[in-house]
């Protein structure tokens, strides 16, 4: 009999038999195929067959686990034997989860942000360097490892290790969070709101409403882990330009009663409007007066959007580790207050930070629209004009286009609930299988999404390992189905977690009524029937890379990969649209950003296949259906190559345009390139373009030598910066 075992850290410990009876007779236990009695005899049978086996003095764990795997295997047991393995292998996967969980902790404490740790750099938007920001990721790739090991099904904890998907956020996951939200804070400033610090009241002025935005956008950012958008911006602040008017046009009456001694009045049932001419000259009051009201509310507006602007670059959300994700939607309010806002805000963006640093967030969204600012008799024809100017020079605001026949048809005048917006850096709510939200953008979000690792079923059933001459396109489908089910099914899963969470637990995106439906519930209500008005999303990534792997050539370079492509997409969306159907949910198709998913899973592929010309051969794969960057192809050809696939990923999409050189200098070939994207049917578009700033004078602009144009230092030891398209997601 042995005296001593080895565990598996390497620990030498008494050896106990009984030990081994016990798991046998946990496992019989399970199946109910026998009880311990049974357990001891098959336990002395492993016993005895390890003395005459094992050579060793002193034998392993894993030598006597073997043992009784054989002996169960043997007998007539057969279901307890499957127990054993199955528990076996699932406490191996702990164990090495838990031992992965100490290396990430390794690196998280002692790797730098600015090296080559995906760990560390995998959220743009947190500071890995910071104590907060190494607390967060701490937390969060602890929550990973909790949600795979004990939340998530085995076959798919699995298929997001191996590389065969990935599950967006999910260090998320156990929180029971969802991903973004569209608010209207014409629901919150309403009544005012609570972000559980303190009630805000209704704003009374634009400056008010300004600083709400950013509160209400920061306060939501603490109960989701993805992007805030306002999609209705420039109609949301309108009522603060009004308010603010009515308080200088009382302010200046007043003065100019007290210069004068006359006694003119502000009539309060009349609600006088910035630049509702009619009334105000009706009023038969001195021009003067009015003129000094409409300065005092344009400068007030303008600081309140600089102030925004500057809030979401500097405030602080999730234990103070990073600025919230934000996105605004604007362009199409005709009245003048809108117009006010949005000319105040693109001025704003235009102008930069206190230094002159082109601010990231919010991510700036114009709404364009034929008939409201697309042509040059359309009233806000100057804000698309200036849109272009502002984006040419800070790289904001991109282009939402609202014409775009997906977006169109859901399109009621005078109704911004019905008007396309954008969340983040491409994400979109719109259609629904439930009547009352389909077509409303407000007070919707996406639950949560997985991308589907395209490249890797590519290489697996394509030329590109010269394996065969011609693809197995049968066999490429079969599997790309057999994924996207994976992925259903693991969407579901979080679903019902997520449904089972209750209004107390985000009381601020629940309790406020900032959710759809949800200032109906009470706090202990669970929130089933609300989340189902959000979207749940399959992503795919590298299309590029998985026509080159099948075919040889992309969609950029081949007419043939051209339709292949666009047949892979439109499967998975109707696949996606057949699930819709069956569970009576929003599942949505995503065309996902390449950001650190495509660099995970190409070093993934690389180590599994090798390096593969024109597929794994780069560090990252391409951002989802997009022509890849590298390869050289007109504006105008690119954009008609990516259009279908907008159509087709009703989750998200966006096509960038990259333009060399200084693009503020050429406004009519930015503009050209935006046109062209609204008649070509994109829904979503962006013109990435340089930007470098001189930190030491604060030039912001194209910096094509050593030397600053606008102070005229050269670079030495205070380096340009360079803000480069990855800003933006590409």
């Amino acid at each position: 009999m042995f005296k001593r075992i080895i565990k598996r850290d390497g620990k030498i410990v008494k050896f106990d038999p009984e030990k081994i009876a016990n798991a046998i007779a946990k496992a019989g236990l399970v199946t109910e195929e026998f009880k311990f009695d049974r357990a001891k005899a098959i336990a002395d049978k492993v016993l005895k067959r390890a003395e005459e086996t094992i050579k060793e003095r002193t034998p392993h764990v894993e030598q006597i686990q073997d043992i009784v795997e054989d002996v169960l295997m043997e007998s007539s047991f057969k279901k307890t034997a499957k127990e054993y393995i199955q528990y076996r292998q699932e406490r191996s996967r702990r164990r090495e989860a838990k031992s992965d969980l100490m290396t990430i902790y390794k690196t998280i404490s002692h790797a730098d942000a600015s090296e080559d740790s995906d760990v560390k750099r995998s959220n743009a938007n947190v500071d890995g360097n910071s104590a907060m920001g190494k607390m967060l990721q701490f937390g969060a790739e602890g929550s990973k490892v909790f949600a795979k090991t004990l939340l998530l099904r085995p076959d798919i904890a699995a298929a997001h290790d191996n590389g065969d998907i990935h599950i967006h956020d999910l260090d998320f996951y156990a929180t029971g969070t969802l991903t973004c939200c569209q608010s209207d804070p014409f629901v919150l400033f309403e009544k005012g709101f609570n972000t559980g610090h303190g009630h805000l009241r209704t704003p009374n002025s634009i400056s008010s409403y300004g600083a709400l935005a950013a509160i209400l956008l920061q306060a939501n950012q603490n109960e989701q882990h993805g992007g805030q958008s306002i999609p209705n911006f420039d109609y949301a602040m309108a009522p603060g330009v009004d308010k603010s008017f009515r308080k200088a046009l009382k302010r200046n009456l007043d003065k100019y009663n007290k210069f004068t001694g006359k006694k003119l009045e502000l009539d309060v049932k009349d609600s006088y409007k910035y630049g509702d001419d009619d009334k105000l000259e009706k009023a038969k009051w001195p021009k003067t007066i009015v003129q000094s009201s409409n300065e005092d509310v344009e400068r007030e507006t303008m600081q309140a959007m600089e102030g925004f602007v500057h809030n979401l670059n500097t405030m602080h959300s999730r234990a103070g580790a990073q600025v919230p994700f934000t996105s605004i939607n604007f362009g199409t309010d005709t009245t003048p207050s809108g117009r006010l806002v949005s000319k105040c805000l693109l001025q704003a963006t235009e102008n930069g930070l206190g230094k002159g640093e082109t601010p990231i967030f919010p991510i700036s969204i114009f709404k364009v629209k034929s008939g409201v600012n697309y042509e040059p008799d359309d009233p806000n024809y100057d804000l698309f004009k200036k849109s272009m100017e502002v984006s040419a020079k800070r790289l904001f605001p991109n282009f939402c286009f609202v014409d775009a026949p997906y977006n169109l048809k859901y399109y009621k005048k005078g109704d911004y609930r019905t008007e396309i917006a954008t969340m983040g850096c491409r994400t979109r709510v719109f259609a629904s299988v439930f009547p009352e939200s389909d077509g409303i953008v407000t007070g919707r979000g996406n639950l949560s999404f997985t991308t589907v690792n395209l490249v890797r079923i590519g290489i697996k059933h394509g030329i590109c390992l010269g394996e065969r001459k011609e693809a197995d396109w049968e066999g490429f489908y079969r599997e790309l189905d057999e994924k996207m089910d994976l992925v259903k099914d693991e969407l579901l899963e979080r679903f019902e977690f997520q449904a089972n969470q209750h209004v107390r637990n985000f009381p601020f995106l629940m309790g406020q009524g900032n959710w759809f439906g949800s200032e109906k519930l009470g706090m202990n209500d669970t929130l089933r029937d609300v989340i189902k008005h959000g979207t749940l999303s399959i992503g795919f990534i590298g299309l590029a890379e998985t026509l080159v792997a099948m075919t040889g050539k992309h969609h950029g370079e081949d007419e043939d990969s051209r339709e292949l492509g666009l047949d892979i997409v439109t499967h998975m969306r109707e696949k996606c649209d057949e699930y819709c159907k069956k569970y009576k949910l929003n599942f949505s198709l995503l065309a996902t950003p390449a950001e650190g998913i495509a660099g995970r899973f190409t070093k993934m592929d690389r180590k599994e296949y090798g390096k593969i010309k024109g597929v794994t051969d780069r560090e990252f794969y391409t951002n989802s259906f997009h022509v890849p960057v590298y390869f050289p192809i007109s504006a105008f050809d690119k954009i008609d190559i990516e259009a279908p696939y907008h159509n087709l990923c009703n989750a998200g999409h966006i096509t960038y345009i990259e333009l060399d050189g200084d693009p503020s200098q050429n406004i009519a070939a930015f503009e050209a390139v935006i046109r062209k994207m609204h008649d070509a049917g994109i829904g979503y578009g962006s013109v990435n373009h340089p930007v470098d700033r001189d930190p030491i004078c604060g030039f912001s602009g194209i910096i094509t030598g050593e030397r600053c144009p606008h102070c005229g230092r050269l670079e030495g030891d205070v380096p340009f910066e360079k803000i480069c398209n990855c800003a933006k997601g590409n």
